[in-house]
């Protein structure tokens, strides 16, 4: 194998990590307006009525130079840690959460600035900064024909 060979190979093989990298980056990126510690309240909701009601504390930062973005999720009823990345194959986002009874994986769509997460066709989470500034998560099932919310945290950013 020729020196020239090998020199180009690595320099092709350079331009495509780049590459790739800028574009993960590049749709990272998108979720900037997450980043923050953020404190609130979680409060569960059945039958349109608050059922319970809780602090609650989240860490959003990137990591792995700016490849991942990590959620550090801190209430009395639920500590979860969650990794978010770009699947540039599968062009979507994957939220891979992680608790006490094991581990997750599912895709999530960016829509207008909110992340939308599909664990089932049935049920979703929606992570937004609403217009009050404030970072919202809220989750749904759809029942019965429509979209019932049975959460919603909350947060202000500290």
């Amino acid at each position: 194998m020729s020196s020239k060979y090998v020199t180009t190979v690595i320099i092709m093989f350079i331009w495509m990590s780049a590459h790739c990298q800028s574009i993960q980056q590049e749709q990272m990126q998108k979720l900037n307006h997450f980043i923050g510690d953020w404190v609130g309240t979680s409060t569960a909701i059945k039958n349109d009525s608050t059922t319970s009601k809780i602090p609650a504390y989240e860490k959003i930062s990137f990591k792995v130079d700016n490849h991942i973005l990590t959620i550090d999720l801190y209430s009395e009823s639920l500590k979860l840690h969650t990794v978010i990345y770009y699947d540039e194959e599968a062009e979507t986002y994957v939220y891979n959460p992680f608790y006490k009874g094991g581990a997750a994986k599912y895709p999530a769509k960016l829509v207008n600035g909110k992340l939308i997460v599909s664990p089932s066709k049935t049920k979703r989470f929606i992570f937004e900064i609403n217009e009050e500034g404030s970072f919202r998560e809220y989750g749904e099932i759809f029942e019965n024909g429509e979209w019932t919310m049975y959460f919603e945290d909350l947060f202000e950013k500290q």
